[in-house]
Protein backbone atom coordinates (compact mmCIF):
# COMPACT_ATOMS: atom_id res chain seq x y z
CA UNK A 1 0.00 0.00 0.00
CA UNK A 2 1.32 3.01 -1.10
CA UNK A 3 1.94 5.95 2.26
CA UNK A 4 -0.96 8.30 2.79
CA UNK A 5 -0.04 11.95 3.82
CA UNK A 6 -2.87 13.87 5.80
CA UNK A 7 -3.22 17.89 5.38
CA UNK A 8 -5.19 20.44 6.36
CA UNK A 9 -7.97 21.62 4.15
CA UNK A 10 -8.26 24.14 2.05
CA UNK A 11 -12.26 25.83 1.27
CA UNK A 12 -11.12 24.53 -2.46
CA UNK A 13 -10.83 21.24 -0.56
CA UNK A 14 -13.50 21.40 1.79
CA UNK A 15 -15.82 21.78 -1.13
CA UNK A 16 -14.45 19.15 -3.04
CA UNK A 17 -15.31 16.51 -0.30
CA UNK A 18 -19.03 18.14 0.44
CA UNK A 19 -19.61 17.44 -3.21
CA UNK A 20 -18.41 13.94 -3.45
CA UNK A 21 -20.87 13.36 -0.17
CA UNK A 22 -23.35 15.06 -2.44
CA UNK A 23 -22.72 12.58 -5.10
CA UNK A 24 -22.71 9.54 -3.41
CA UNK A 25 -26.21 10.46 -1.25
CA UNK A 26 -27.90 11.48 -4.50
CA UNK A 27 -26.88 7.73 -6.06
CA UNK A 28 -29.04 6.75 -2.87
CA UNK A 29 -31.70 8.58 -2.56
CA UNK A 30 -32.42 11.28 -5.55
CA UNK A 31 -32.64 14.87 -4.67
CA UNK A 32 -35.45 16.33 -5.03
CA UNK A 33 -35.28 20.24 -5.87
CA UNK A 34 -32.66 21.02 -8.53
CA UNK A 35 -30.93 23.11 -5.64
CA UNK A 36 -29.74 20.51 -3.03
CA UNK A 37 -29.65 23.07 -0.28
CA UNK A 38 -31.01 26.45 0.49
CA UNK A 39 -31.43 28.71 3.14
CA UNK A 40 -34.22 29.90 4.73
CA UNK A 41 -33.48 32.58 7.36
CA UNK A 42 -35.62 35.55 9.29
CA UNK A 43 -35.20 38.16 12.12
CA UNK A 44 -37.14 40.73 14.29
CA UNK A 45 -35.92 44.06 14.07
CA UNK A 46 -36.67 46.65 17.17
CA UNK A 47 -38.23 50.50 16.41
CA UNK A 48 -34.53 51.90 15.86
CA UNK A 49 -33.27 48.85 13.33
CA UNK A 50 -31.62 46.95 15.65
CA UNK A 51 -31.77 43.21 14.89
CA UNK A 52 -33.18 41.83 18.36
CA UNK A 53 -34.15 37.98 17.03
CA UNK A 54 -33.49 35.65 14.65
CA UNK A 55 -33.24 32.02 12.93
CA UNK A 56 -30.97 30.35 10.38
CA UNK A 57 -32.13 27.43 8.73
CA UNK A 58 -31.34 25.10 5.76
CA UNK A 59 -33.99 23.60 3.71
CA UNK A 60 -32.14 20.44 1.79
CA UNK A 61 -33.14 18.24 -0.47
CA UNK A 62 -35.55 15.84 0.80
CA UNK A 63 -38.25 18.40 1.80
CA UNK A 64 -36.34 18.87 5.56
CA UNK A 65 -35.68 21.86 7.31
CA UNK A 66 -32.77 22.08 9.52
CA UNK A 67 -32.75 24.95 11.96
CA UNK A 68 -29.19 25.84 12.71
CA UNK A 69 -29.54 28.67 14.59
CA UNK A 70 -32.68 30.53 17.07
CA UNK A 71 -31.59 33.08 18.93
CA UNK A 72 -32.97 36.47 20.78
CA UNK A 73 -31.49 38.99 22.77
CA UNK A 74 -31.47 38.72 26.53
CA UNK A 75 -33.80 41.51 27.41
CA UNK A 76 -36.52 40.60 24.64
CA UNK A 77 -36.67 37.01 25.83
CA UNK A 78 -39.89 35.43 27.44
CA UNK A 79 -41.74 37.79 25.12
CA UNK A 80 -42.72 35.56 22.14
CA UNK A 81 -40.11 36.28 19.55
CA UNK A 82 -39.13 33.06 19.51
CA UNK A 83 -42.26 31.60 19.11
CA UNK A 84 -43.22 33.81 16.30
CA UNK A 85 -40.03 33.11 14.77
CA UNK A 86 -40.62 29.93 14.63
CA UNK A 87 -44.33 29.49 13.66
CA UNK A 88 -43.02 32.12 10.88
CA UNK A 89 -40.39 29.05 10.01
CA UNK A 90 -42.70 26.43 10.34
CA UNK A 91 -44.71 27.75 8.05
CA UNK A 92 -41.88 29.20 5.28
CA UNK A 93 -41.43 25.15 5.77
CA UNK A 94 -45.34 24.10 4.80
CA UNK A 95 -45.21 26.25 1.59
CA UNK A 96 -42.09 24.03 0.28
CA UNK A 97 -43.71 21.28 0.87
CA UNK A 98 -41.79 20.14 3.98
CA UNK A 99 -42.41 17.30 5.83
CA UNK A 100 -39.73 17.40 8.58
CA UNK A 101 -37.81 20.06 10.73
CA UNK A 102 -35.02 18.56 13.29
CA UNK A 103 -32.43 20.88 15.35
CA UNK A 104 -30.11 20.41 17.61
CA UNK A 105 -30.00 21.97 21.35
CA UNK A 106 -28.19 21.86 25.04
CA UNK A 107 -29.49 21.24 28.07
CA UNK A 108 -28.60 24.76 29.02
CA UNK A 109 -30.64 26.48 25.76
CA UNK A 110 -34.45 25.95 24.68
CA UNK A 111 -34.73 22.28 25.10
CA UNK A 112 -38.15 22.93 27.25
CA UNK A 113 -39.19 25.74 24.24
CA UNK A 114 -39.29 23.29 21.59
CA UNK A 115 -41.10 20.69 23.42
CA UNK A 116 -43.67 22.87 23.96
CA UNK A 117 -44.00 23.69 20.16
CA UNK A 118 -44.60 19.85 19.96
CA UNK A 119 -41.20 18.69 18.87
CA UNK A 120 -39.72 15.62 20.07
CA UNK A 121 -36.38 14.34 21.16
CA UNK A 122 -35.03 11.70 18.98
CA UNK A 123 -31.38 11.60 20.61
CA UNK A 124 -29.41 12.59 23.69
CA UNK A 125 -25.72 12.80 23.16
CA UNK A 126 -24.67 13.10 26.79
CA UNK A 127 -21.46 14.75 27.91
CA UNK A 128 -21.36 17.23 25.35
CA UNK A 129 -19.93 19.25 26.56
CA UNK A 130 -19.39 17.66 29.64
CA UNK A 131 -21.79 17.16 32.57
CA UNK A 132 -24.25 18.82 30.12
CA UNK A 133 -26.48 16.56 27.34
CA UNK A 134 -27.04 17.95 23.57
CA UNK A 135 -30.51 17.14 22.50
CA UNK A 136 -31.79 16.38 18.79
CA UNK A 137 -35.46 17.32 18.02
CA UNK A 138 -37.47 16.77 15.52
CA UNK A 139 -41.28 18.00 14.32
CA UNK A 140 -43.22 16.07 11.68
CA UNK A 141 -45.10 18.27 9.50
Amino acid sequence: MKPFSIQESTREDMNFIDERLVEYNASHVPFGPTIPFTKINKHIKDEDGNIVAGINCIYYSWNCLYIDVLWVQKEYRNQGLGSKLLHAIEQSAREQNCHLIHLDTFDFQAKEFYLKHGYEIHGVLENCPMDHNRYYLKKDL
